[in-house]
């Protein structure tokens, strides 16, 4: 057994793997990290701040930069290409789970079927899984030229700058909107009011708890947005 994992490459794959299953650990309580902090501004910079895509490809994105920082100080002896390995990933990642959530959503308008929650965190897994297995091929690959490992800091620079700052000045895309439950709100990035999205219940200032949507979050908001807009229209 110390041999099997003495191989580098089983050693590079068994990192990638671990890589993979901390991003879809992290980034799945990222979703929530910004309503349990009390909506605290500075935790926006890495966790959801609405239900835009943009914000659930960020998700992954910091756990991912967290993850190769640390892998870096274990791994760096019997890796290669280290750092273009990583921007790799973490560029490919949002690119497959975007295209892949575009494709699929324009199936289920096309079909006519709502959306299915397991095919969203499929598609999110994934991409989430594509950029590790790119990441192991690059690390396991014979050392590259300096002209091709010179794109690596160029890539964690953009990758940095528009995770870094998306959030706090998001272009007005569809990309960008907030889409809850495959509602188009016409709101971006950090949101004046988050009382009508509020999942978990919280006790007011008052001492008075206050129910939040809840496990089915999807139908109570959708009845609560739709009677607002329709109220509005009247």
């Amino acid at each position: 057994m110390k041999t099997f994992f003495a191989n580098r490459k089983v050693k590079l794959a068994t990192w990638e793997i671990g890589c993979f299953l901390w991003i879809c650990f992290a980034g799945g309580l990222l979703h929530f990290a910004y309503e349990l902090s009390e909506y605290w501004t500075p935790m926006a910079l890495i966790a959801a701040v609405n239900e835009s895509v943009w914000e659930h490809i960020k998700m992954y994105f910091w756990p991912g930069l967290a993850f190769a920082l640390v892998q870096w100080t274990y791994s760096r002896d019997y890796s290669n290409n280290y750092w273009l390995g990583k921007a790799a990933a973490l560029a490919l990642t949002p690119v497959v789970i975007i295209i892949s959530y575009e494709s699929y959503m324009a199936y289920a308008a096309a079909a006519e079927v709502k959306p299915s929650l397991s095919t969203m965190l499929l598609i999110m897994f994934g991409g989430v899984g594509l950029g590790q297995f790119v990441s192991f091929l690059i690390l396991s690959a014979p050392p590259m030229s300096a002209k091709a490992l010179r794109v690596a800091p160029a890539a964690f620079a953009t990758l940095l700058f528009m995770f870094g700052t998306f959030t706090y000045f998001p272009p007005k895309l569809p990309l960008f909107e907030n889409y809850a439950c495959y509602t188009y709100t016409g709101e971006y990035g950090i949101l004046e009011d988050y009382e009508p999205y509020r999942i978990f219940a919280k006790v007011d200032e008052n001492g008075v708890k206050q129910e939040g949507l809840g496990v089915n979050y999807c139908e109570t908001f959708k009845s609560k947005f739709l009677a607002t807009a329709t109220e509005s229209e009247v």
